[in-house]
């Protein structure tokens, strides 16, 4: 298998990690920080990062500031969703309904649904392709 990385940027200067592996592991509490400490963090109100991607799979750490919204129109994969700090609200197919530290939330294809943060909050998107 070939391992992939992402590479530095201006903005991410410190960027370089793998992101697909045999194997990769997943320091969320250091990504979280270096979300916050970010420029982008200062001058928007989300800041993401992908810490892994694979032809079928990506998942993305994301800070909101509160908020912030997510509008998701209809994703082709399906998407999870894990507060991992916060409070959001989601709305999808008319109903709203609100998650805080802990909880998922798992949406099939094309199922359209907007983010609000809450309050200041952390989440880990993910997005997959079944076979």
């Amino acid at each position: 298998m070939e391992i992939k990385t992402n590479q530095a940027t201006k903005n991410r200067p410190e960027g370089n990690r793998v992101i697909d592996a045999p194997y990769v592991f997943i320091d969320i509490p250091r990504f979280v920080e270096q979300l916050k400490n970010e420029k982008s963090w200062e001058k928007n109100d989300r800041n993401g990062i992908t810490v892994f991607k694979s032809s079928g799979m990506t998942m993305v750490i994301t800070a909101l500031k509160s908020g912030a919204v997510l509008n998701h129109q209809r994703m082709e994969e399906f998407f999870t969703l894990q507060v991992m700090q916060g409070e959001i609200q989601t709305e999808t197919d008319g109903k709203i309904i609100q998650s805080i530290q802990g909880q998922i939330a798992v949406f099939h294809p094309n199922i359209a649904h907007t983010i609000l943060a809450l309050s200041d909050s952390v989440l880990m998107m993910t997005t997959y392709v079944c076979p």
